[in-house]
């Protein structure tokens, strides 16, 4: 019976100093299933695992051979960079010259009669090795800067879109410590805001009066949890809930279906969400990603926020990509609500970043949004 390698995650491995070092290698973690979807458990598994320049088919660059034993749910682990070399060399491998794909072919016998399973591009581990590899180190965070001096005959402020001219301007936010004045010190001009008379300190803020509407910032408490994605200049965005609704939870209710629960992109959740439970119903009674996140509601302020769901696979990434300044965050995978197909959904890992797709059984973490 043909045997079916899927991947699980692949994240760095690095051994560096203040001043960074050549990488020793990256993770490499799979789960080996047959045909039928059924995991290939305590079995030896011989893997050749080549790294491609540019493309799918581009130059092979690297390969290295394991032989590895999976363990009772299927999993199999390996450090790309550690292996058996049958060519290239490892630590001589130019990040910083392209793209790189990772192919990968097995044997389930254990042996070295190797097929083909599939290539995949490197995402965030090629960005890291390169950053030690071209000799970086951390920047330090940079001192405060000294105050301004000063102001000279300050410029009056530009009047903001939609507001009302005048003083401290009707319908307009003034910015965060005062419109721009005559002889204003140690205060830029704001970008568009109302013009004040006789502001003190204070730069006009970023986006100025714009009818009414208040502007929000990626780090803010709001609407129930923490902003991590803003546009239109501050006015809509997404909102993360302040901690996990599940660690250890499957995709689906029970049973494997074509939910076309497939779109992605900002707002593509919310849609997804509703199709997943429509489709699975309770078909087994217990709870799934999709339903812990449509049932969770948090009250702030005397305003309960209900609308909360399952991100879709871009605004997982928009989320990971944010995922210290919301916070609370566990180094495993999460579920997001697009559909990869009749067995597996997509799923994102917090230690990495790497994006790929697995069985819809499987228990992950969940973390909700909401849009505002």
């Amino acid at each position: 019976m043909k045997k079916v390698l899927l991947l699980l995650c692949v994240s760095l491995l690095l051994n560096y100093t203040l001043k960074a070092q050549a990488p020793q290698g990256f993770n490499y973690q799979a789960v080996a299933r047959n045909t039928t979807g059924i995991a290939i458990t305590n079995q030896n598994i011989g893997l050749e695992i080549s790294l491609r320049q540019g493309s799918a088919t581009g130059t092979i660059v690297y390969t290295e051979t394991f032989n590895t034993t999976s363990n009772n749910i299927g999993l199999i682990n390996v450090v790309v960079g550690t292996g058996t070399v049958t060519a290239g060399t490892f630590n001589t491998i130019n990040w910083a010259s392209g793209v790189y794909f990772i192919e990968i072919s097995m044997d389930a016998t254990g042996g070295t009669s190797y097929a083909l399973m599939g290539t995949q591009q490197l995402m965030s581990v090629p960005y890291a090795l390169y950053a030690l590899s071209s000799g970086g180190t951390v920047g330090a965070t940079g001192a405060t800067g000294t105050a301004g001096i000063n102001g000279t005959n300050g410029t009056n402020g530009i009047n903001g879109t939609n507001g009302l001219n005048g003083t401290n301007g009707t319908n307009g936010l003034v910015g965060a410590t005062g419109a721009t004045g005559t002889n204003g010190t140690n205060g830029a001009v704001g970008a568009t805001g109302a013009a004040g008379t006789n502001g003190t300190n204070g730069a006009v803020g970023a986006t100025g009066a714009t009818g009414g509407y208040p502007v929000h910032t990626i780090g803010e408490s709001y609407g129930g949890g923490i902003v991590f994605y803003v546009y239109d200049g501050g006015q809509h965005g997404l909102i993360a809930a302040t901690a996990d609704q599940s660690t250890s939870i499957r995709w689906y209710g029970g049973t494997n279906t074509n939910t076309r629960a497939r779109g992605d992109g900002i707002g593509a959740g919310l849609k997804n969400t509703a199709i997943i439970i429509a489709n699975q119903g309770s078909v087994d009674g217990a709870d799934f990603a999709a339903t812990v996140c449509n049932e969770y509601s948090v009250t702030v302020d005397g305003t309960t926020y209900g609308d909360w769901y399952l991100p879709s696979k871009h605004e997982l990434n928009l989320l990971y990509l944010q995922e210290t300044v919301v916070g609370g965050f566990a180094s495993y995978a999460y579920w997001s609500s697009t559909e990869d197909g009749f067995f597996d959904a997509w799923y994102q890992n917090f230690s990495g970043g790497l994006q790929s797709s697995l069985s819809k059984n499987l228990t992950f973490y969940v973390r909700a949004v909401r849009a505002f």
